[in-house]
């Protein structure tokens, strides 16, 4: 029986590699060895910085609804806390683009989550 070889296999394996690694700097999109560990650190990075990203996200819509708030004489904090008694469900993202959108809901939304914050604070 004749030995098997892996000429094809290897062949389809760096063609692969070779093509994800397209635009990459000097040797990493030329040789096999050093594209496969380029593309394996872009993965690390990839995988990371999709997470990275979403706390990036968060932090901006808190960001901007502090920024909202202020402006209206109120804390983030007692806001989101009213907001929670209220029984408003509202993310933070749709309460960003909410404030940046339209700022008379949001007026609103500060005046319900007083109101909310207030009828808490008298119970306790």
């Amino acid at each position: 029986m004749p030995r098997a070889r892996k000429s094809t296999a290897r062949r389809q394996k760096h063609r692969k590699a070779l093509r994800a690694a397209r635009g990459y700097f000097g040797t990493k999109s030329r040789l096999y060895p050093q594209a496969k560990m380029a593309l394996t650190r872009a993965g690390v990075f990839a995988w990371r910085d999709r997470r990275a990203r979403k706390r990036d996200m968060r932090r901006l819509w808190i960001t901007r609804i502090t920024a909202a708030c202020k402006m209206r004489g109120t804390r983030y904090s007692l806001f989101m806390n009213g907001l929670k008694h209220a029984g408003v469900l509202l993310n933070r993202k749709m309460l960003s683009q909410v404030a940046i959108e339209d700022p008379k809901a949001f007026d609103k939304l500060v005046e319900m989550a007083a109101k909310a914050a207030t009828a808490t604070a008298s119970k306790n």
